[in-house]
């Protein structure tokens, strides 16, 4: 695949941080090189003292694709060097305004995406976004495509409903309020609810158009990068159409705990579309942890170091800090435009310590709290009043919603009261402006300031810490920073860390910072500025693609070891032309019946009361009624409960993974072995019962031969926290002696006698079954289907022809213990079995001798009827294990669901109710 540098390289290394290293090493090397040779994908872009402008940069920059186009990154001929990554955001970098019909003017608007992208030399990148206006003609469409193709834009053309719906809506003032902890809108809940759903549909058809835009133009080996809460459902639209591309998600507000987004009435359905993504990325450990944290309560999936597992699928989740592009802020401030500004502001402000926020003029930038911080130091520092000011630039945003015009005035206001209150004819402590700076300008104003002042009250990284930082070689300034900004975890050894609530602890930071000596001022901005200038914007993409083009390699080496579906078509093939038929059925997970409950956790009650799927009693009566077809079913469950849907049916019946077994015409029986210690069960039983009662919803089932705990239906970390702590108490007290296996579910704790499983058990049950149906004919066909605990999936290796005798987790070739028959005191066969010499043949076939021993309440026994013969014939082909939803496996096949269950059996039914009519 073009520029997939992991593509038919035999060196690279096994493990996964090995290959990240190599990778490490590689574009160190490769930017090394590149800087000798004068080669880079950006040249021509310098930095000048007349081009500082953002926008000049910016524009720049995205034009750096017409000389590579020249140099054949786009000729046929010419493989790519270079790995295509495609940019997917809400807005392209670029906003369009239409001139003439044909004729657009393309207006550089730079976010903090584009921003942090512009030093990224690693990729070929195509932006794909909506660039901001409406073009309903096709026409236009045209032209502004063309137009954005010289500067690596491809849009994404939404019309004003859409806009309105998606964006306005459901974006703005459902999801960015919720991730940032505002919740819902509050004055107008009522219609909030009313139109969430016709949002939620807009915001679903926003992200397939931007879904049917990246497959246009997707090539094989491309990385595809989706940005942010606006596409969220993008990585399951682009998975659904082609399940091998490569995809990231990355999220640039926080994210919010799982007791916040648990809120939101689409929350499943937006954490399984990001959960379609190859690799999720944060800005931090916090918001990784919470989409981790709500995957697990709010989906049931299973939680690692690594990410979520679901069905042995892992979407891998973790944090990657963004940078800036330093350099550019670095060399910004040496050029001699700069440098005159920087005077200008020096002169202006001599004899006053600079303090400075940029913000946008938002809730959660934390003005109001930030002002009202400065106003009780002024209180409290009178000696201050004319030695210090406060520069604080609110860029306007939004400026038409209500809430935020609220804002302006509450921030407007505080600020003419403290300037009234605490300044002079000649000064005012603070100067407020409503509107941005050009880069040149910001820049000098960084450098000169004394105090950054970064007060959000919840900010998903903000980057004007990082550019301070960067900024301030020379004066070495304070940094105070929120606690609640993700910088907070990248910048927190050498900044200040506040709560900005505390208005309190804000006042005396702005003092610490202002009386700060010069040696420690020194000392933390050499931290900050070390991190800064290492942790760069190119560095933070590199690392993102690096883990998903690794993430990808590991996901197809667990798929290789995943098993296939089971092909419905040639099972039933092999069916109708064997003689005789064993299908051995799991019942929980397998046959059960799905309850209809909205939300995940179900209705406890329904479900722990196991049914049959009602749709599987007419395919299970007539697998029942062929005379060739013999059905086990095989489970956990306790003898009554297999009774109650089974008893209708003519099969055989093994409760509690086989240690009880009969047939639905006759009485049970067991086949444990005589001298099983049960004597461990009531000092266990004594640890459930206490575990139940400090752990909220769950409950344990007392079985004749087990014991089991489960904390399915309660608070998941909690119940981790609580079988952990059980176990340790089983294995240091009431089990350290005993012969018992402890038997750990997804979310149970099962203690069994020692060597209780089902794979064990079939070899009993085999011989059983052969003697009470007096089958004369050997078995030529096997199917089990099951959804089994991985201690029992022995049941699927006892039948398998290509495994070799000493591979196996017990012996098929031991004699059958002695069976007790528990119901009318008979003692039961003894049935020894055994298997010929392992040829390529026999080594499948199981021979099976029976002495049928009966007493009638006598000592005096009847003479002994011997029997010797080949009970399985079973040859590789004709052999079909098939877990249910669990990839982890040793069954040969898979089935997904309960569902799929019923679907094949039931056709498998209609085949044999037509072999048997032929």
């Amino acid at each position: 695949m073009p520029g997939n540098k992991y593509n038919e390289d035999s060196k690279v290394p096994n493990t996964r941080v090995g290959r990240l290293l190599r990778e490490r090493e590689l574009r160190r090397n490769n930017r090394v090189h590149s800087f000798l040779d004068g080669n880079d994908v950006n040249r021509g872009i310098e930095i000048a003292d007349h081009d500082l402008s953002n926008n000049s940069y910016v524009e720049r920059y995205l034009e750096g694709a017409v000389q590579a186009l020249s140099e054949g990154w786009e000729r046929p001929d010419v493989r790519p060097t270079k790995q295509r990554l495609l940019v997917v955001a809400n807005r392209l970098p670029v906003s369009a305004v239409r001139r003439r019909e044909d004729s657009w003017s393309l207006e550089i608007s730079a976010g903090g995406l584009v921003s942090a992208l512009l030093g990224v030399k690693e990729f070929e990148a195509r932006w794909i976004g909506w660039a901001g206006v409406n073009v309903p003609d096709e026409a236009g469409q045209r032209s502004l495509t063309k137009a954005l193709a010289e500067k690596r834009c491809i849009p994404v053309f939404l019309d004003e409903e859409i806009v309105h719906q998606y964006y306005n809506g459901y974006c703005n003032n459902i999801l960015w309020p919720l991730f940032h902890y505002l919740g819902l809108p509050q004055e107008d809940r009522l219609a909030t609810t009313r139109s969430f759903q016709s949002q939620f549909t807009a915001y679903k058809k926003a992200n397939q158009m931007f879904a049917d835009v990246v497959n246009k133009h997707y090539e094989d080996g491309d990385v595809v990068w989706c940005h942010d809460y606006h596409l969220m459902f993008l990585p399951k639209c682009l998975k659904d159409c082609n399940s091998k591309m490569k995809v990231g998600w990355f999220l640039h507000t926080p994210f919010p705990s799982s007791e916040i987004h648990r809120t939101l009435p689409s929350r499943s359905e937006l954490l399984r579309a990001v959960l379609a993504a190859d690799l999720v990325g944060f800005h931090t450990y916090d918001y990784a942890r919470h989409f981790v944290s709500a995957c697990t309560r709010i989906l049931g999936l299973e939680g690692t170091p690594e990410g979520v597992e679901d069905q042995g699928r892992l979407t891998r989740v973790a944090a990657f800090p963004i940078g800036i592009d330093s350099e550019r802020f670095i060399h910004a401030v040496e050029v001699d435009h700069v440098q005159r500004r920087i005077k200008e502001l020096k002169e202006r402000f001599a004899g006053r310590k600079v303090m400075l926020g940029v913000d946008r003029l938002d809730m959660i930038k934390g003005i109001p709290q930030k002002i009202l911080a400065f106003e009780k130091f002024l209180e409290e520092n009178p000696h201050w009043h004319d030695k210090v000011v406060l520069l604080q630039i609110a860029v306007p945003t939004r400026t038409d919603v209500p809430e935020y015009q609220k804002l302006t005035s509450q921030v407007h206001e505080i600020v003419g009261r403290i300037n009234g209150r605490f300044g002079t004819l000649t000064a005012v402590p603070i100067h407020h402006l409503d509107r941005s700076l050009d880069f040149h300008d910001l820049c000098a104003l960084y450098s000169v300031t004394d105090v950054a002042l970064v007060t959000s009250l919840r900010d998903g990284m903000n980057l004007v810490s990082y550019e301070f930082v960067a900024c301030q070689d020379s004066k070495k300034g304070v940094l105070i920073l929120s606690e609640f900004a993700g910088a907070a975890q990248s910048l927190g050894a050498g900044a200040i860390l506040v709560n900005p609530w505390n208005i309190t602890e804000v006042a005396a930071a702005i003092g610490q910072a202002l009386n700060m000596p010069a040696d420690e001022r020194e000392k933390r901005h050499r931290h900050n500025f070390e991190h800064v200038t290492m942790h760069t914007a190119q560095q933070w993409a590199e690392f993102f693609v690096s883990e998903l083009n690794d993430t990808v390699i590991e996901a197809q080496k667990r798929i290789r070891k995943v098993p296939p579906q089971i092909v419905i078509s040639d099972a039933i093939r092999r069916y109708q032309e064997s003689k005789n038929r064993l299908l051995i059925l799991g019942f929980s997970g397998t046959l059960t019946a799905p309850v209809d409950s909205p939300g995940r956790r179900g209705d406890q009650i329904k479900e722990m009361e196991l049914k049959l799927y009602p749709d599987l009693k007419g395919p299970l009566t007539m697998l029942c009624n062929d005379p060739n077809t013999t059905i086990v079913v095989l489970s956990g469950s306790p003898r009554t409960v297999l009774d109650d849907n089974f008893g209708d049916y003519n099969m055989w019946l093994a409760a509690e993974n086989g240690m009880f077994l009969r047939c639905t015409r006759g009485v049970w029986m067991t086949t444990m072995p005589e001298h099983l210690n049960m004597d461990w069960v009531d000092s266990v039983k004594h640890v459930f019962e206490y575990f139940t009662e400090r752990t909220p919803r769950s409950h344990f089932e007392h079985r004749e031969t087990s014991l089991v705990w489960s904390y399915k239906y309660s608070d998941v970390e909690f119940g981790r926290l609580q079988a952990r702590d059980m176990l340790q108490h089983l294995w240091t007290g009431p089990i350290s002696n005993s012969s018992v296996d402890v038997v750990q579910g997804g979310r149970s704790v099962e203690v069994r006698a020692v060597g209780v499983t089902k794979g064990a058990a079939i070899d009993r049950i085999l011989g059983e079954i052969v003697h009470g149906k007096s089958i004369g004919t050997p078995i030529d066909y096997v199917l089990s289907i099951g959804h089994f605990l991985g201690k029992d999936e022995d049941v699927y290796t006892f039948f398998e022809p290509e495994l070799p005798p000493d591979s196996l987790g017990f012996s098929r070739t031991k004699g059958t213990d002695a069976i007790k028959l528990s119901v009318d005191k008979r003692v039961a066969p003894k049935i020894p079995s055994g298997r010929t010499s392992p040829t390529p043949h026999s080594k499948y076939n199981h021979i099976i001798s029976t002495d049928k021993k009966l007493t009638s309440g006598s000592s005096k026994r009847v003479s002994p009827e011997s029997t010797s013969w080949n009970v399985l014939d079973l040859k590789k082909e004709n052999y079909f294990s098939c877990a249910v939803g669990r990839t982890r496996t040793n069954a040969r096949y898979l089935l997904n669901s309960p569902d799929d269950v019923v679907a094949f059996l039931k056709e498998l039914a209609e085949a044999s109710s037509s072999s048997s009519s032929n």
